[in-house]
């Protein structure tokens, strides 16, 4: 019996895998790795697809200095545009958009810190009305909340939070200063004391290595998370990542698949930077990801709901809500 079979009759047991046999995994032939997690994911998952949208709900500017990102206040990028957070109506249009065209999550992300408690108060307001006239989930991704401010986003209707930790504890310091790694956690840890689930994967090709990548998802299994967020770097001029080389489609699948390994009922979501592989995240669909942002992302155009909902389709996928 192969290494790869070993594992996937381990995790089909039951069992989790270390992190020494992930980084082993990470060296096997990609095309039975990809073969084996697919089957884990059927397993495990079943056809279920788990699509979600985004809106920016508030927009540049921000203080944080994240290394890839368009909206840092802290450099000089084409993203000019910055505007403060949206008013009720324009949620709700975009939310009745999305669910119009079969999307089950409408997510708001917001730029910034964190949001106030005045700003808070305001989005639950939309959140309400969101929640009396569709049947969408409502996600929230307001930075470094508080759990008495997720409590009340929760009470609003808010169903998850979003909080990446974008990489490993040992190299988030290379990403990003103006926060801790165990700030994203703690806040993690508030919206799942507030009754919250949670969502939190990373980028792929900041400059980390395939352990850091590991030990991300390990970070993350170890919090409970079920939804995991896989985003490619797409280098944005004026960054400091602006250089960085952006990941192949092999190697997207060969981590999508390892992390389908290390939490084998999760949604792996595709997420940013899809686009840049060329085939629209079709192969990494094969190799254990069963989940999807569609749509425009923050500040880079995305794949339309109607080209994904004819992919899910032709791949066998069933559009449904995971881990509720």
């Amino acid at each position: 019996m192969s290494f790869i079979s070993e594992m996937k009759q381990k995790v089909l047991a039951g069992e989790q895998i270390t992190r020494e046999e992930a980084m082993t995994l990470a060296e096997e032939p990609l095309d039975e790795l990809r073969e084996a997690a697919d089957e884990i994911r059927r397993v495990m998952c079943g056809s279920g697809f788990d699509i979600c949208t985004i809106i920016n709900g508030k927009c540049g500017r921000c203080s944080e200095d994240c290394k890839y990102c368009a909206q840092s206040a802290h450099y000089h990028t084409a993203c000019e545009e910055s505007y403060p957070l949206l008013g009720t109506e324009e949620l709700l249009e975009g939310a009745k958009y999305n669910a119009d065209r079969g999307v089950l999550r409408y997510s708001i992300v917001t730029s910034g810190r964190r949001l106030s408690d005045a700003e808070v108060e305001q989005v639950c307001g939309s959140i309400r009305k969101i929640k009396r006239e569709t049947d969408i989930q409502v996600c929230v991704s307001f930075g470094l909340l508080s759990e008495e401010q997720f409590r009340r986003l929760k009470e609003a209707g808010a169903s998850r939070v979003h909080c990446n930790l974008e990489s490993s504890a040992r190299y988030f310091p290379k990403v990003c200063t103006t926060h801790t790694y165990e700030d994203k956690i703690e806040t993690l840890k508030a919206a799942r004391r507030a009754g919250l689930s949670i969502c939190s994967g990373g980028i792929l090709g900041l400059g980390e290595t395939m352990e850091d990548r590991i030990d991300m998802v390990l970070t993350a299994r170890e919090l409970g998370v079920k939804s995991i967020p896989v985003n490619l770097l797409n280098p944005i001029p004026g960054t400091p990542y602006e250089g960085n080389t952006p990941l192949s489609n092999e190697e997207a699948c060969r981590c999508v698949a390892l992390f389908r390994f290390l939490i084998p009922d999760a949604s792996i979501r595709l997420a940013g930077g899809r686009g840049l592989v060329g085939d629209k995240g079709e192969a990494c669909f094969l190799s254990g990801a069963n989940a999807a942002i569609s749509g425009d992302m923050l500040t880079t155009a995305g794949i339309t709901v109607e080209t994904d909902m004819e992919l899910i389709q032709r791949l066998g996928f069933e559009v449904k809500l995971c881990h509720e």
